[in-house]
């Protein structure tokens, strides 16, 4: 694949990319760069996780870009996730596995990495102590957002360490481009400033947007900066904002149902973000909302743009796209949740982490 097509893939679901000529330049000299993505071991997967995210990683594994995915398990612990129990947190990292192969995500292809490995050595306490001294105590502060916390909201001294672990993570794994969410930036940010200081590698910074949450927000999140738009995303410790992959039709239907929507507005309104993100694949086809005869029949939009367009128009009622989303949703989490039906163990892990008590 040319590197202008390898662009474009990328661009197709980031937000940004920091910078684009770097990414260009590395596609350029290197035809298997490596990308990551972290996860805190935090409970049951919600739509962005199972889906979108998995949708990401499954674009960049075809066109040739390597990928670690990694199981932030120490993280969660200073995080106090599980409430701070360390074997709860681990076992919904192999839980986290489990719906990343329903998802579709080939594991044999990706390096699963877990924090309690990649911490094991002196070595990596070694970096660890020299990003600490590259970076001040109040950047260090201000950056502990990333653990979706306001700033200034500290738990505990280890609360200080989390950004300067994140950064070390990068630098341990020879990361090419740090591939997560716009929440992340500022550890992405972060880690380009200290490679630059200490003459290392400099990571391409590749941010995906939120997901917003059913309750939708004020204005899109793509004019949201990265604190702004944690108050609306889509997070499985609300669950009135969240869909989880283990969610029945009718469970989804009814969410979908009692989710933000108002008449005429695309802007906030989380359905448009799921059309966007996770049900339409090429915003250039046409596109069929069925409705009863009575209501118009079925409507037909030339590409998304036009949806957007009949629905800001009025020509399209929100109880109609609602159905049209619920069934768009259900189509891409039913093959996750049988998955989980029919693998023994795999269910025996969800049944375990379903029991557990999910913490902020």
């Amino acid at each position: 694949m040319d590197v202008e097509s390898k662009l474009a893939a990328m661009n197709g679901f980031a937000q940004e990319i920091v910078t684009e000529d770097e990414l260009k330049k590395l596609f350029e000299t290197n035809d298997h760069p490596l990308a990551y993505d972290g996860f805190e071991p935090s409970g049951l997967a919600p739509l962005h996780f199972g889906v979108l995210r998995a949708k990401n990683i499954k674009t960049m594994l075809s066109i040739g870009i390597r990928f670690n995915l990694y199981i932030a398990d120490y993280f969660a612990l200073i995080n106090n996730k599980m409430n701070g129990d360390i074997e709860k947190i681990r076992t919904v990292g192999r839980y986290f596995v489990e719906v990343w192969k329903a998802a579709g995500v080939d594991t044999r292809k990706v390096n699963i990495i877990w924090a309690k490995e990649l911490m094991s050595t002196l070595d990596y306490w070694d970096t660890f102590i020299r990003v600490g001294k590259a970076v001040t105590l109040d950047r260090s502060k201000r950056a502990t957002t990333i653990m979706g916390r306001k700033e200034g909201e500290l738990i505990d001294t280890a609360s200080v360490f989390y950004p300067i672990m994140q950064v070390t993570d990068i630098f341990k794994m020879d990361i090419d481009i740090c591939q997560l969410g716009m929440d992340q930036r500022k550890a992405n940010i972060l880690a380009r400033e200290t490679a630059q200081k200490l003459g290392w590698k400099v990571p391409v910074a590749v941010h995906h947007p939120y997901l917003l949450g059913l309750m939708g927000a004020p204005t899109a999140l793509k004019t949201m900066n990265d604190v702004e738009g944690m108050a609306y995303k889509m997070s499985k410790s609300n669950p009135k904002s969240s869909i989880l992959v283990h969610d029945t039709a009718l469970v989804i239907k009814e969410k979908i149902n009692s989710a933000y929507c108002p008449e005429k507005v695309t802007d906030g309104n989380p359905l448009f973000d799921y059309l966007d993100k996770i049900i339409i694949d090429n915003k250039d086809d046409p596109i069929t909302i069925e409705r009863s005869k009575k209501y118009g029949g079925s409507l037909e939009a030339n590409n998304f743009d036009n949806l957007v367009t009949l629905y800001k128009e009025g020509k399209l009622h929100p109880a109609d796209l609602k159905s049209f989303v619920s069934d768009g949703i259900e189509k891409r989490i039913a093959p996750i949740r049988e998955y989980f039906e029919k693998n023994k163990s795999a269910k025996e892990l969800y049944e375990t982490v379903k029991g557990y008590q999910i913490t902020r």
